[in-house]
């Protein structure tokens, strides 16, 4: 194939310098060799050279003689592919090239190396240094991109594909080019993987056909062996000997002149484009039998047959393979593609393969395939042997673990008798407030075990959850990182009902250590603890802590890559992502998302029943359902949370948030009796976690500014304190109620600057906030940013507030100006442009006279306070939403 010599990159440095040479006395004796492998341009260069010589009047000859019959005057002797003449015409040409004093250009491949060719090549050095014919850089691929497909141009990542696809060679790249220039209207081809499933981004069909002509030119042993690199799994010389049944010498040669075709890369690698060619024009049956002799070496050596095993599987060939290759591919398989290990183990027992149904299980449930999990491991819990139906217990027992149906599970895992399958019936118990011990049953013969990774790490989430509940926050905290810890090498194919990651992070969650819950579930992210099972339960909670952070665009992102990928969810995780929703939803003051998810979140409720790991969902639910004044219909679930901590003894670490969450529920629902219970309450356990002891003291101040008593310094401090823990948006809501219900003016500026601090909008600073991590210096000193961007001078106060009544849309929009939103922001609360809101603030200015922004702003807090305390008739009830 000769390409488009006209293209700027195929004259490239030394090709240029080759036509600069002959160009510059056409008169003058030369005598040149162009060498490379094939594809690589030779037949274009030489094509370019004739074509540059007949425009300059000169005879273009190709034909070698026989004999040493010097051209005739004037003329220029070019010939290509000079490894394929015979020993006559390479001695003759050699002659001719000896005598010095003819015009001569000779191109010939790196192999075969036949001695009249090392002779000729020999006498062509002499004269001059070849022309080396090399892969094309990323630049030069990129140029020729540009030049052959400028429809093609604007996708920044087409060079890049096509340097890939073709390893540079000038052959495959012009063919590559041409093709998705003719397809322009599709996505450039991804790169498949070895073995991995023929997808619709394959490179077109006509790309491939191209390449049959250079694979009909090849011995039946190099397209064996293109076959076999095909498959993507290293060979080594003996290896390819004891297929190709040749000598190491044998193949050697075969592998360099398979290269000199210009079919391999420099490193006898195949490129991704030749193997796509090789694979699709190669007859089935040629293909498979190559793959099957392979997996059999393999097997036999001891070697990885996942890449074989795919690559059969990618062309539909699965069926005819040896039961061990597809059992152990499976087991290779099963960390890091559950759900292909499930596949790979049914196709064995399709063929006969004994127990494979037990690991099929265990592969299905890591994958999230619990319906099938299910399904395998109840027909083995009656007619499997006894170690099959311990196993089968505990996918049953996990599987049901992830439903919600914790009783079942604690029940199978006792049955199990492993040790880790008790020590998780430990913590299934505790979970629920259920009795604790309880013989193991039949299902394994010894009811012991070695004493692997998995079994430790379920020993110490048992202990971990036992100490959160009757030891110290920081026993348990450290109990269960450690378990986590210990998981971190090989936990992706533990059978866990639930994750030491998600307990730790729940456990720091509960005690204000946000930062510790983030690392740990990041480091179980990285490495894939749990499986595909667990990974959406580690980004929901990761969700989770960036809503209690305030960083609710976030929370909203990381929930929707969480719930959008992969199956429906499971009861647990449906819970979470539901609440996750709807806390957004909330604090975002998104009354309409609320009612529409409120339905859905009575569903989640419903479907999981009540246990310890399930309270923060919970809490927030309580708060949405008195937002929207439905809180008895979640009233009996919350009396089975309180009833589970009573009977397990009313452990702070656990009860503290659920009793916060209720607190906010009760002022909601104008139920000041319960909210003065759940903040004696929290008082009672002040001294038990950080958490406790900040929620205590916030409650108190929360009570406090319901009933009007605000001091704003203890005001402050209380928000400090959520704001330390990592509880920013709580810390802001406190701060910006008491703000618009103090009478204090000064007062009310520096709480609403508080609060802009602690919703990470420091106005007028660019810098970090002062005072205790970053939190605003208190109300009775120290420096604070400006309210409003703007100084408030003494002279702003006034004696009289203005009697003119504002609509209530205008009291919607000023009480978020107040709370430091921007028009778009407040825009986006209210369903109205930013250029609306801005309408509104001017009305506003105007209706009440104020002669600037300060004064405004002024006049807003009283006339917003007023209206409250007057609204608000000192009961409980908050005008928005906590």
């Amino acid at each position: 194939m000769i390409m488009n010599v006209e293209r700027p990159l195929l004259l490239s440095r030394e090709r240029r310098s080759l036509l600069d040479r002959l160009a510059a006395d056409p008169a003058a004796p030369v005598a040149l060799g162009v060498t490379g492998l094939g594809g690589h341009g030779k037949t274009a260069l030489l094509g370019e050279v004739a074509r540059r010589c007949r425009q300059a009047g000169q005879t273009v000859l190709t034909t070698v003689p026989a004999t040493a019959e010097p051209p005739e005057p004037g003329s220029v002797l070019l010939v290509d592919d000079a490894h394929l003449l015979d020993d006559a015409r390479l001695g003759a040409l050699r002659a001719l090239v000896d005598t010095g004093r003819h015009r001569i250009v000779v191109g010939y491949r790196p192999w075969p190396r036949c001695a009249p060719l090392v002779e000729l090549v020999d006498a062509l050095r002499r004269q001059a240094e070849p022309v080396l014919l090399v892969p094309f850089t990323p630049a030069q691929t990129a140029a020729v991109c540009a030049a052959a497909a400028p429809e093609l141009v604007g996708r920044a990542d087409l060079a890049d594909h096509v340097q890939a696809q073709t390893a540079g060679v000038p052959r495959d790249v012009d063919r590559l080019v041409r093709g998705l220039s003719a397809t322009s209207g599709s996505t450039p081809p991804a790169t498949p993987g070895p073995g991995e499933p023929a997808s619709p981004d394959e490179p077109p069909q006509s790309v491939l056909v191209e390449f049959g002509p250079d694979l009909d030119r090849l011995t039946p042993d190099a397209r064996c062996l293109l076959l076999a690199l095909a498959a993507g799994v290293p060979l080594t010389v003996d290896l390819l000997g004891a297929l190709l049944d040749r000598t190491p010498g044998a193949v050697a040669e075969l592998v360099t002149s398979t290269r000199a075709a210009g079919l391999l890369t420099a490193d006898h690698r195949i490129a991704p484009l030749v193997r796509h060619a090789v694979v699709a024009l190669s007859p089935p049956t040629d293909r498979t039998a190559v793959w099957h002799r392979l997996v059999d070496q393999r097997l036999a050596r001891g070697g990885t047959v996942l890449p074989l095993i795919s690559s059969l599987r990618a062309v539909g060939a699965l069926g005819d393979c040896p039961v061990p290759a597809l059992r152990a591919a499976a087991e290779e398989a099963l960390a890091e593609q559950p759900a292909l290990a499930a596949e790979l183990f049914a196709a064995a027992t399709a063929a006969g393969g004994g127990s494979a149904p037990g690991r099929q299980a265990v592969a299905a449930l890591l994958a999230g395939d619990l319906d099938t999990a299910l399904r395998l491991a109840d027909r083995l819990l009656t007619g499997a042997a006894p170690d099959d139906r311990a196993e089968a217990a505990a996918v049953a027992a996990t599987a049901l673990a992830h439903r919600g149906q914790v009783g079942r599970s604690v029940e199978l895992y006792r049955w199990s008798g492993t040790p880790a399958a008790s020590a998780f019936a430990e913590i299934g118990s505790l979970a629920t407030a259920a009795a604790v011990g309880g013989a193991a049953g039949p299902g394994h013969p010894s009811g012991g075990g070695p004493p692997t990774l998995g079994a430790g790490a379920a020993r110490l989430m048992a202990e971990g959850v036992r100490a959160s509940i009757d030891g110290t926050p920081t026993t348990a905290l450290s109990t269960l990182v450690q378990a986590a810890a210990l998981l971190e090498p090989d936990g992706r194919t533990v059978l866990l009902p639930d994750s030491p990651a998600a307990l730790a992070a729940l456990t720091a969650m509960h005690c204000a250590e946000l930062d510790i819950a983030e690392r740990v579930l990041d480091r179980a992210t990285a490495s894939g603890i749990g499986g595909p099972l667990l990974a959406r339960r580690h980004l929901l909670l990761r969700a989770w802590i960036l809503m209690l952070r305030g960083r609710t665009a976030a929370a909203a992102g990381a929930a929707a890559a969480a719930t959008t990928s992969g199956g429906p969810l499971e009861s647990r995780d449906l819970l979470f992502a539901t609440a996750l929703e709807l806390g957004v939803a909330r604090r975002n003051s998104d009354l309409g998302a609320l009612q529409r998810g409120w339905g859905h979140a009575l569903d989640a409720v419903v479907r999981h029943p009540v246990d310890l790991f399930t309270l923060l969902p919970l809490g927030e639910l309580a708060i949405t359902a008195a937002r929207l004044g439905d809180l008895d219909r979640l009233e009996p679930h919350l009396h089975q949370a309180r009833a589970l901590l009573g009977r397990l003894g009313d452990p702070a670490l656990w009860s503290a948030p659920l009793h916060w969450s209720e607190l906010h529920a009760a002022i909601l629902a104008d139920r000041p009796g319960a909210a003065e219970q759940h903040v004696a309450a929290l008082t009672a356990v002040a001294d038990r976690s950080r958490y406790a002891a900040v929620a205590a003291t916030a409650a108190a101040s929360w009570v406090d500014v319901l009933r009007g008593t605000i001091d704003p310094a203890r005001v402050e401090a209380a928000a400090r304190g959520l704001y330390d823990a990592g509880y920013c948006w709580d810390a802001a809501r406190l701060a910006g109620q008491a703000a618009i219900r103090t009478s204090n003016r000064r007062a009310m500026t520096a709480l609403l600057d508080c609060a802009r601090v602690f919703q990470g909008r420091h106005a007028g600073a660019k810098g970090a906030p002062t005072g205790g991590r970053g939190a605003p210096t208190g109300a009775k000193g120290g420096q604070r940013p400006p309210a409003g961007g703007a100084a408030l001078p003494a002279a702003a106060e006034v004696d009289a507030v203005p009697r003119s009544e504002l609509s209530e849309r205008e009291h919607e929009v000023a009480e978020l100006v107040l709370a430091g939103l921007t028009y778009r922001e407040i825009g986006d609360r209210l369903f109205i442009s930013a250029k609306t809101v801005e309408h509104h603030v001017a009305r506003m200015r105007s209706r009440l006279n104020c002669a600037n922004r300060t004064e405004l702003l002024a006049l807003l807090r009283t006339l917003v306070a007023e209206r409250v305390a007057v609204a608000a008739g000192g009961a409980w009830r908050e005008r928005t939403t906590p």
